[in-house]
């Protein structure tokens, strides 16, 4: 039985970078970044790999634009529920439910780069996550401006912690994390932490 292939078509500009990081991220999620070549995802994008490096320098340099696209088109919703235990459970649930596949699959793609780039897991991380600010900032600003936690007194590293948590139950376990686990870390965690005392 002969296979017929489909014929390679003519784009260019947006389209055709469309349809290449498209492919990269395709080709991620089905093989992994171990097994992605400039040529696998080439093929599953209907070019040349020429076309690829006239753009994109390497294969690190593509999938890192590959990510940066699929995230910004979904992206998790910043609640406004009035309060910060709301707001809080709110996006963390987003998070768990609609980042769960994007979490693997940069999971995989960190120690991949971490490999082949020489990047140290700081350099690595930053150039995942780009320049974008945290989804957190509006809610932990709101909660500071209605007096239920100061952002002069709480430590970075504590405002980090329920969203280090629960990235840490998303990769360990490759599952979304149970609404218990998250009112835990909420609520018997982080809130005892950063609420301002008497």
């Amino acid at each position: 039985m002969r296979m017929t292939v489909e014929p390679r078509t003519r784009r260019r500009g947006e389209a055709l970078e469309t349809a290449i990081l498209d492919a990269a991220w395709e080709e991620l999620v089905e093989v992994g970044f171990p097994k992605l070549t400039m040529e696998s995802v080439a093929t599953r994008a209907r070019t040349s790999v020429p076309v690829l490096y006239r753009r994109w320098a390497g294969k690190d340099v593509l999938v890192l634009a590959a990510i940066e696209r699929y995230r910004a088109l979904h992206p998790v919703q910043v609640p406004d529920t009035g309060s910060l235990r709301g707001d809080l459970l709110g996006l963390m649930k987003g998070m768990n439910h609609g980042r769960l596949g994007f979490t693997t699959v940069i999971t995989s793609v960190f120690a991949g780069l971490l490999a082949d780039s020489g990047l140290t897991p700081g350099e690595v991380r930053a150039r995942m996550l780009g320049n974008q600010p945290r989804l957190s900032d509006a809610i932990f600003r709101r909660a500071h401006d209605r007096g239920e936690l100061d952002l002069d007194r709480v430590p970075a590293a504590a405002l980090a912690m329920p969203f280090d948590l629960i990235r840490h139950d998303l990769v360990m376990t490759l599952k979304p994390v149970t609404e218990r686990r998250i009112l835990e870390i909420v609520d018997e965690l982080f809130l005892p932490l950063v609420t301002p005392r008497d």
